[in-house]
């Protein structure tokens, strides 16, 4: 037999940035999947309603009430997981400026929540897999196609997720003898609400999909399948490097 199907029965996966957009469309697919998913969102209202869908389709979620950026309740709420098999290291936003207006506040921000938050989340769930050394773990961490190719105008988000790219390499270098591999998704734009707003643009809507040979936007199903994959046995090979779901975009 050599087809490897996706199955999650019995791992617990950790989805921050859970409530909207990729992180809850990563959650539900996993929860398909059959993972019991640890939705973490600070914002309780959403992940009420992400429970609501998980049920519907018979999945089982753990919420946590938590902001990424907050290291203390971070590492307690972390601390207080009994299991992590599945990282999807997700929450993350933009803040679109020409370079010569970027706001040290923006600037800030950004560095925060994507890169350092980021990497707090990881080393506080390593820390956790290491525990139990008998389970494999899978560390997916949610980077761009602009963390591999530049953009004028995103030039802080472009600096975050190129930074995102080159710690899952450190990661998986380092972590593939204890049995924890690390990898990137990295999409193009996806239809998601965030981009949707970014799309009213027009001149920057023609931009985004000019660029794209296949002339369409990821969707959010193109993305959770893609984590789903990394996070099952069935990538057991795979670590340190990126799928890119873009369209074509970096392969100009």
């Amino acid at each position: 037999m050599y087809l490897q199907k996706i199955n999650l029965k019995n791992k617990y996966a950790l989805v921050t940035g859970a409530g909207k957009g990729l992180g809850r469309a990563c959650a539900i697919a996993l929860a398909e999947a059959g993972a019991t998913v640890i939705a973490l969102s600070r914002t309780s209202s959403d992940l009420d309603k992400l429970e609501k869908e998980i049920k519907k389709i018979k999945g089982k979620i753990i919420k946590i009430h938590c902001d990424v950026m907050n290291y203390d309740d971070l590492r307690k709420k972390i601390e207080k997981i009994k299991i992590i098999d599945v990282l999807v290291n997700n929450a993350g936003t933009n803040i679109p400026e020409p370079f010569e207006k970027i706001k040290q506040r923006s600037m800030n921000y950004l560095v925060d929540l994507n890169l350092k938050a980021a990497f707090n989340v990881a080393q506080l769930v390593v820390k956790k897999m290491l525990k139990n050394k008998k389970k494999p773990g899978s560390i997916i961490n949610i980077s761009s196609q602009l963390g591999h190719v530049g953009m004028s105008g995103r030039n802080v988000y472009n600096m975050t997720k190129f930074g995102i790219e080159g710690l899952t390499k450190g990661m998986g270098v380092e972590l593939a003898k204890k049995n924890i591999r690390v990898n990137t998704v990295a999409p193009t734009f996806v239809a998601t609400p965030m981009v949707k707003n970014f799309f009213k643009n027009r001149k920057f809507k023609k931009l985004a999909l000019g660029n794209i040979p296949m002339s369409k936007l990821a969707s959010e199903s193109d993305v959770a399948t893609s984590v789903c994959f990394l996070a099952s046995s069935a990538s057991s090979m795979i670590t340190g490097t990126s799928i890119i779901i873009d369209g074509g975009w970096t392969a100009q």
